[in-house]
């Protein structure tokens, strides 16, 4: 089955690293990122952008941010084949002891369908 990995984060916390803070969060993270590929069961993962940059459609309205409920932002996803629901946990505490002011949310994913492949970076906020 394919599980998401939704990572969640004070966003003004990672705003707030340097760019050397970050550069060395993203190297560990990467760490769990390329075990969990090189054994085949990690698909696409995302870092997204900033959430002032986010909209969110409503009822048929489009309004500015996501408006989430709570003080953490959804802030980067993975997509996780696992046998068993266990193995996507076991991984998400991989990231998580990489960063553990990060909240993972495991949620199976029902439908699943890949697109196109996009370059890296094309995606960027510019």
């Amino acid at each position: 089955m394919i599980y998401a990995i939704l990572a969640y984060h004070v966003e003004g916390v990672i705003t707030a690293m340097t760019p050397e803070q970050d550069a060395a969060l993203m190297a560990d993270l990467h760490g769990v990122h390329g075990r969990l590929h090189a054994n085949g069961s990690l698909g696409p993962a995302a870092r997204l952008g900033a959430t002032e940059g986010a909209c969110t459609l409503r009822d048929g309205l489009l309004i500015d941010g996501p408006f989430a409920e709570t003080k953490e932002q959804l802030l980067g996803l993975y997509l996780m084949e696992g046998k068993t629901r266990d193995e996507v946990v076991a991984a998400a505490r991989d990231l998580w002891r990489v960063n553990p002011s990060a909240v993972y949310e495991i949620r199976p994913v029902l439908l699943y369908l890949p697109g196109a492949d996009i370059a890296p970076g094309s995606g960027e906020a510019s």
